[in-house]
């Protein structure tokens, strides 16, 4: 019975034995190893040997980024106003050796580095910039925790600042604020759109009356040509006319000219004509200079015969 304690206790002491001798690391995580309290070595993802009682893991580190949000932090802005900031920043441990023995908790040292440049860096800035400036604090934010976390083996990855929020009061007055500019932007549109309506109709209104001058221009040029080529036309009419009647006259002429007839003939023929246009009804007609010249030697004759009993006076005086 004794010797069956005795081998159990045996078996019992080897397992732990073996237990405390073999440490399996998960994929992206490391452990400090000490060996009687001093830093020994760091074990690698996988299986590891250790000498029990001697070696001790005190610490197991993940090597994945991380992510820590930074308590809400009170802040004055240069303006004196009281804002809150939320922040959170991403990190990865890179030497797990520093990390382990340079701080004790590297992660409240990041958050309390956090906590004192965001109170920093909104304190020189008015609160409007803080509101639009984000990327500049986060920036800001980030050159401080890199300065001061490269000697505890971490990496800052990223800072990003979550929220601003300002005093109640202070937001209602944003909100006036910001309605009031929704407001004005959209009566400044209202107002543009009018004015570009006002133009395009003042445009076409100018096109439109261009238009109709240029109608009646073009109405009254067309008109004045007709008008033109209607008189031009009737000129030539009776220029054609006339020189239609010169040329029967001439044509006339020289048939007279070509029978031989000479000038008693033609003054005869004058007079004779005299006679049937006083016969007629007209009140007005041309004489021609042969026919002149025949009537005043009429007139002579009948003077003659005025005191001469010769019967051929009255001839005369049938003739006048």
């Amino acid at each position: 019975m004794v010797n069956l304690i005795v081998g159990l206790v045996i078996i019992i002491l080897v397992l732990i034995i073996l237990l405390r001798a073999i440490r399996i690391i998960p994929q992206q995580k490391v452990a400090i190893v000490e060996r009687l309290g001093k830093y020994h070595a760091t074990l690698q993802p996988g299986i590891n040997f250790l000498i029990p009682f001697v070696d001790r893991v005190s610490r197991v580190l993940d090597l994945r980024t991380q992510q820590v949000v930074v308590p809400p932090q009170m802040v004055i802005t240069k303006d004196n106003v009281q804002i809150s900031i939320d922040t959170v920043f991403f990190y990865t441990v890179v030497e797990a050796q520093r990390a382990t023995y340079n701080i004790q908790d590297f992660v409240q040292g990041i958050q309390n580095v956090t906590a004192a440049n965001v109170r920093q860096v909104a304190g020189h800035m008015e609160l409007d910039e803080t509101l639009s400036g984000r990327d500049k604090i986060s920036m800001a934010l980030r050159i401080a925790l890199d300065e001061v976390t490269e000697s505890w083996g971490v990496r800052i990855d990223r800072v990003e600042v979550v929220d601003i929020k300002p005093p109640r009061e202070i937001q209602d007055a944003m909100e006036k604020q910001m309605k009031a500019e929704r407001e004005k932007r959209a009566n400044v549109l209202q107002a543009e759109g009018e004015r570009q309506a006002a133009i395009l109709r003042a445009e076409g209104e100018k096109q439109s009356a261009i238009l109709r001058a240029e109608g009646e221009r073009e109405s009254n040029i067309r008109r004045a040509e007709g008008v033109r080529q209607a008189q031009q036309l009737e000129a030539d009419g009776r220029g054609q006319a006339i020189r239609l009647v010169a040329e029967a006259e001439k044509n006339r002429i020289e048939l007279l000219k070509s029978a031989g007839l000479d000038s008693n003939v033609l003054t005869y023929q004058s007079f004779e004509a005299l006679q049937g246009i006083a016969n007629g009804q007209a009140t007005t007609f041309f004489v021609p200079t042969e026919a002149v010249g025949v009537l005043s030697a009429l007139g002579a004759l009948k003077t003659a015969a005025a005191g001469s009993p010769n019967p051929k006076a009255n001839i005369v005086d049938e003739i006048l």
